[in-house]
């Protein structure tokens, strides 16, 4: 029995020194991928794109690839290829980002407070929280991206919601027929469904600017950065009773160069690509007519009552951090920038793509001459959040099914108001599936 006694103890020693063994290999592990994560990336304005560097943020070299492909494997459980999504421009790129900012972006909102449905301070927007205001106005001056001056700042549940306050604020309200809206295509997948939705009496979706040859009113759509190609867009109509409403969700530094203020009688923005928070689910508009500003806030009143402010506090937060790293980028309390760190990520993202691409001599993508940005004080390319591919191959007609076969979810052409044999591929995922889909895109070949 003693013996019996002293195998069994023997065994419980064996398998508890094992288990003891694992979690100090485990626990080290999780500190050397905390250190990492939490690394800064030294920056300065005038610093070239190809001179910036990581101190220790993971890279997306080719090796940072093959180690994500190692903890992200191409094939799902049932032994088939993992499907890839991308058809959304889901922005959780960021998160790497914001993670290693720690707490600089948490808030604490007590039980109290933001009860009311109104906002303090005098804001023709009465649901607009005072800082979200303050940090709205304080980062466009940093980005150089906007006027805001003589401009009245309309807050909405994303830009999506400001969008059909616009369209109602700047449709006639005693038309017998509903204004014509359009925008050049490619345009915005999203604009014709939302234009029509409801069906309103007010307004009706058009399509095509360039093919718009009406003589009657009519509100344009102006989408620049574009989505889904990327270019710079100006209006094309230029017919007599029209309305220009400007999309800017895109034109921040990481994306394309600022090569000027945005000065313009309506333009919308969004926390979701410019900062990555698109769960936070905040927009604005600035707007220099305030008749139409106040028709704007009608509608989001009629519609949602205001807007969350818990959203607002947080979007709030967000932005002052944005500002505080560029501003004292290569201090102790922020050695990095937020526009820096995004630019770089983008930089190598659409480095490793362009390879893919020419490398499989199947796929065409947009050619963006470089231009000066104003942020970053040098001539820069134009990176954009989505790459238009176009498919070449003479026997592919449908680029999104051609892509849907190799297991890579993408948006076709023809959502976009052009030919199929395009496709809207996100750039903005996180670094294992955009690693994957470089990998499955470079298999693809002629």
């Amino acid at each position: 029995m003693a013996r019996i006694a002293d195998v069994v103890s023997f065994r419980h020693l064996f398998v508890l020194s094992l288990a003891l063994n694992v979690s100090l290999i485990l626990r080290g592990v999780n500190q050397n991928e905390k250190h990492q994560s939490g690394a800064p990336m030294a920056v300065h304005k005038g610093t070239k794109a190809s001179q910036m560097r990581f101190l220790s943020f993971p890279s997306e070299s080719a090796a940072a690839a093959a180690a994500a492909h190692e903890t992200q494997p191409s094939v799902d459980e049932h032994g088939g290829q993992r499907v890839i999504n991308l058809d959304h421009g889901d922005p959780t790129m960021y998160e790497q980002y914001w993670k290693a900012m720690g707490d600089k972006t948490t808030i604490v909102i007590p039980g109290w407070q933001s009860m009311s449905y109104f906002s303090a301070g005098k804001n023709l927007c009465w649901f607009l929280e005072p800082e979200l205001s303050t940090q709205i106005v304080r980062v466009h001056k940093v980005a150089g991206n906007a006027v805001t001056e003589g401009r009245h700042i309309v807050v909405g549940t994303g830009s999506s919601q400001l969008f059909l306050a616009a369209l109602y604020a700047l449709s006639p309200q005693d038309s017998s027929n509903p204004i014509s809206v359009v925008s050049t295509a490619p345009y915005y997948s999203s604009y014709p469904l939302m234009t029509d939705c409801v069906k309103s009496g007010l307004h009706k979706w058009a399509g095509d600017a360039k093919q718009f040859d009406k003589d009657e009113p009519y509100i344009e759509l102006v989408t620049s950065p574009n989505n889904p190609d990327g270019f710079i867009r100006h209006s094309v109509v230029n017919r007599t009773g029209g309305i220009l409403i400007h999309d800017l969700a895109y034109y921040w530094p990481q994306y394309t160069p600022i090569s000027a203020p945005s000065d313009y009688d309506l333009t919308m923005f969004t926390v979701s690509k410019s900062t990555g928070h698109a769960g936070t689910r905040i927009g604005w508009a600035l707007v220099k007519d305030v008749e139409v500003a106040k028709r704007m806030v009608k509608f989001i009143e009629l519609s949602t009552i205001g807007v969350s402010k818990d959203s607002q506090l947080r979007a709030a937060k967000v932005l002052e951090v944005v500002s505080d790293s560029s501003e004292q980028a290569g201090g102790s309390e922020y050695p990095e920038s937020f526009f820096h760190f995004s630019h770089a990520v983008m930089t190598e993202r659409w480095r490793l793509l362009r390879e893919a691409v020419k490398d499989s001599g199947l796929f065409s993508l947009p050619k963006f001459s470089p231009a000066h940005c104003s942020f970053f004080d040098n001539n820069l390319g134009t990176q954009p959040a989505f790459a238009w591919l176009r498919c070449d191959g003479a026997d592919v007609d449908d680029c999104e099914s051609f892509f849907r076969g190799h297991k890579i979810l993408a948006r076709g052409g023809k959502h976009f108001g052009v030919s199929p044999k395009y496709v809207r591929v996100s750039m903005l995922d996180r670094e294992e599936t955009y690693s994957l889909f470089i990998e499955r895109l470079s298999q693809i070949s002629s």
